[in-house]
This record gives structure tokens, C-alpha cells and sequence, in this order.
């Protein structure tokens, strides 16, 4: 896993755009405004450390498209945080939106740092400084914001506290992802990998293939691919490997067993990063592999569930024969050039927008749970969360099948069409 990627993650959301703009033979003004995003702010953060000192600290936001409501997306810490980064994870936010129907468009927000490194009162002046900078460019009928990588509950906490104190009034909509007993929701912490193990669940129905049967390898055992693989555990199948990042080593490693991984387990020797204890695993009889060969493990299905560009040219041929299906947990995690070869060997491919969705519905339940300061079960928020990412599997499935096209280029187009309809709906274009 290259935690420092080299290549434009928004050259590949463009080429992904341009590819199912053309099937869809939208007119040029369109493609040109929504290839674009509608606003975007560079800004300097200024930051004083514990001993005094001050910092400078770079920071985006892209508020993507707002054509079909208020847009929704995640803050980021990161140090190798870049602008096309946030403006490919705003144009994916603003399809996941609309593929779920939801009254939402998108954006990313981010700052330059690793968190890592400050002590929790720099974290909250970061926090605070950031919302100080932005107050009067968001708010929730505007632009809503939550978690991404290496923020979480804490952070939202601080960020809200932030924005109701420099507008003097409660918005709890303002920003999801918050603790549970400050407005949050249950069921956050399951929902994206629950998402994608509910497709999952959809996808194998129509292939007819009983998920009991069937073996996984899972890449990242953070949120996303640790309640992934429970679900995916509960339903029956076997877990046979999960391949994750080790801090101390600097380096992924595979994790193996051939007879299933016990999931129950597999967490007793996991940390909160979701970094499986190396030495631990050998003792208990995994096999500890380099970092990569959860691609080729002999299983049914692949759970990219962490970084972008995992499956690429240079290591497409590596995935076993037997794969049937990848579910793309994680924010594009293949390269587009190599669709076309999984197309040719039969692997059904559930693109990103659709996959990890389930992140962003339990979003959108949570500003509607806080709008409305009324709170839902954890139960209730996961069936909806089916219902809702169930219905939008459905909807995708029904455009491939009718058009004859791939889940991927159906997710797209059904999701580019939807908010190119709005946009045009309000005379923009």
C-alpha cells in the first residue's frame, strides 16, 4: 500500500467524468461546468503551538456542485494532502449523493498536516482556526461537514463548538460524524463497511452464488474493512486474508489462513489505526506476507477498503482467477485503464460511489437526526442504511442491464445524469 501516492487523483475522477460524459453525449456547456467545481478556497491557517511559536499550515475547500441541495463532505488531515485530491473527493461526493438520491451535493475539505504530530490542545487551535476561516462559507443549509481521514469525533466536536459560538445559535447539522451523546448518530462507525457488505450481499443474489461459499481478502482493517469484514463474517463467508499498514516497519504486510480468519480474534490483536500486531499473528498461525499479495489470494471476492490506485496496470494480472467480484470500499482504489481487463475476465466491478456509500447516507441521517433533535436506533439507522443503498444497487443494476454497460459506467452515468438534470432544472446550463 503506497501511503504517498505520486500520480493526480483527479485526473482519474476527469477521466472517469469525461468517459461516461461521452456515453451519455452530454452537450459541451454541461461537461464544462460539472467538470468543474463550482467553488473552491485556497487558504493559510495560522496555528500557535504549545510553546508559543507559530505555524502556517496550508488548507482547501471545494464545495463541488450544490445543484440537487446543501453539499456534504469530509475535513482531512493530512500531510500529503494536495487540492486535487479534495476536488476528486468532492466530484465522488457529488455522484455518491445523487446515486442515493439524496437531497445533497458534494465537497472536501482539508488541511496540511499530520495530526500525529500536535498534542490534542494544537489539534483543537487547528480545528477551531480552520472553522474560523470557513464559518461564513458553510453551515447547514450550505455546505455540512464531517470526518475524514485522520479527523473523527473529537474533532467534529471542536469544529461545531467553533462555528454555534461565532453564530450564536445550536446547529447541530452543521457538521456529522460528532460523538453519539453530542448529536450524533448511532451506527456511524458500521455504516460504510456495512454499506458495502449489504451490496455485496445484492450483487451475489444476481450471480447466484451463496455467500457462504465464498472466501475474501480484504485490504485495510481500519473502519471501513473492519466492519466490513464483520458483516461479511456474519453472513457466513471466510474471511482469508487482510492485509494492512504497520507503523513500526513503515511497510504493509498480508495476513493468511487458509482455513478463515477468526474475526473475533483477528481485532483482539488489532489497534484503534486498525494495525494488526505483527508478531502476535505469526504466533497465532498467520502467514505474514508482503503487503500486496492480498491481491492474489485464491478467494471470490476483493475488498479494497483503504487508499486510491491499489489496482493498476502493474499489478492487475497478479488477481487470482478465481475473483468474481471486487467491491470498491475505499475512495478509487482502481485505476481506470484497468476496467477494461476485469470487464474481459468476468469480475464484476462495484465502483466506489456506490460501494462506500453507505458512509454518507448515515451522514445525511445524522443532519437529519440533528435537524429534527430526534434520534433513531442503531438498528433503525442500519435498515435504513440497507433500504437506502439497497434501492440505489437496484437502480444501478437496472441502467447496466438496459443500457448494456458495466456497474461502474451505469453508477456514473445515472449519477452524472441526475445532477446534470438539476442543474439544468435551475437554468445554470
Amino acid at each position: 500500500m503506497n501511503y504517498f501516492p505520486t500520480y493526480n487523483i483527479f485526473d482519474m475522477a476527469l477521466k472517469q467524468f469525461d468517459r461516461c460524459a461521452n456515453l451519455l453525449e452530454l452537450d459541451q456547456p454541461t461537461r464544462d461546468f460539472l467538470r468543474v467545481p463550482m467553488r473552491e478556497y485556497h487558504f493559510s491557517l495560522p496555528v500557535f503551538m504549545d510553546n508559543g511559536d507559530p505555524i502556517i499550515l496550508r488548507s482547501f475547500m471545494v464545495q463541488y456542485n450544490d445543484g440537487r441541495g446543501p453539499t456534504k463532505g469530509g475535513v482531512r488531515f493530512h500531510p500529503s494532502e494536495t487540492i486535487d485530491t479534495i476536488r476528486a473527493l468532492a466530484m465522488w461526493m457529488t455522484w455518491k449523493c445523487a446515486i442515493n438520491n439524496l437531497p445533497l451535493g458534494g465537497s472536501s475539505s482539508g488541511v496540511v498536516c499530520d495530526p500525529q504530530m500536535f498534542t490534542s490542545a494544537e489539534q483543537e487551535r487547528i480545528c477551531r482556526g480552520f472553522v474560523r476561516r470557513i464559518a461564513h462559507l458553510s453551515g447547514p443549509e450550505w455546505d455540512v461537514l464531517g470526518p475524514d481521514m485522520m479527523t473523527g469525533p473529537q474533532h467534529m466536536l471542536w469544529m461545531l463548538d467553533e462555528y454555534e459560538t461565532i453564530h450564536n445559535r445550536k446547529s447541530p447539522g452543521f457538521i456529522t460524524g460528532k460523538p453519539i451523546h453530542q448529536a450524533g448518530s448511532k451506527g456511524r462507525k458500521e455504516a460504510p463497511g456495512y454499506g458495502a457488505m449489504v451490496i455485496l450481499r445484492e450483487v451475489l443474489k444476481d450471480l447466484g452464488i451463496d455467500i457462504t461459499k465464498t472466501r475474501a481478502s480484504f485490504q485495510g482493517f481500519g473502519m471501513v474493512g473492519l466492519h466490513a469484514a464483520q458483516l461479511y463474517a456474519q453472513m457466513g463467508g471466510t474471511i482469508a486474508s487482510v492485509a494492512c499498514w504497520n507503523h513500526v516497519d513503515r511497510t504493509a504486510y498480508t495476513f493468511v489462513k487458509k482455513d478463515g480468519i477468526d474475526f473475533d480474534q483477528l481485532t483482539t490483536i488489532t489497534n484503534h489505526f486498525g494495525e494488526i500486531d505483527k508478531d502476535k499473528a505469526i504466533s497465532l498461525g498467520y502467514e505474514c506476507l508482503p503487503g500486496d499479495d492480498w491481491l492474489a489470494q485464491d478467494v471470490d471476492i476483493l475488498v479494497p477498503a483503504a487508499l486510491e490506485n491499489q489496482i493498476r496496470k502493474d499489478n492487475v494480472d497478479r488477481i487470482h482467477q478465481q475473483v468474481k467480484v471486487i467491491i470498491e470500499a475505499a475512495n478509487g482504489p482502481t485505476d481506470p485503464d484497468v476496467d477494461p481487463k476485469l470487464n474481459e475476465r468476468g469480475i464484476t466491478v462495484i465502483p466506489d460511489i456506490l460501494a462506500n456509500s453507505g458512509g454518507v447516507i448515515c451522514s445525511y441521517f445524522e443532519q437529519v437526526q440533528g435537524n429534527m433533535n430526534y434520534f433513531w436506533t442503531k438498528e433503525e439507522v442500519l435498515s435504513k442504511i440497507d433500504t437506502q443503498i439497497t434501492s440505489a444497487f437496484f437502480d444501478v443494476s437496472n441502467f447496466a442491464h438496459s443500457y448494456n454497460v458495466s456497474m461502474r459506467d451505469a453508477s456514473y452515468m445515472l449519477a452524472i445524469d441526475r445532477v446534470a438534470r438539476a442543474c439544468h432544472e435551475r437554468s445554470w446550463i
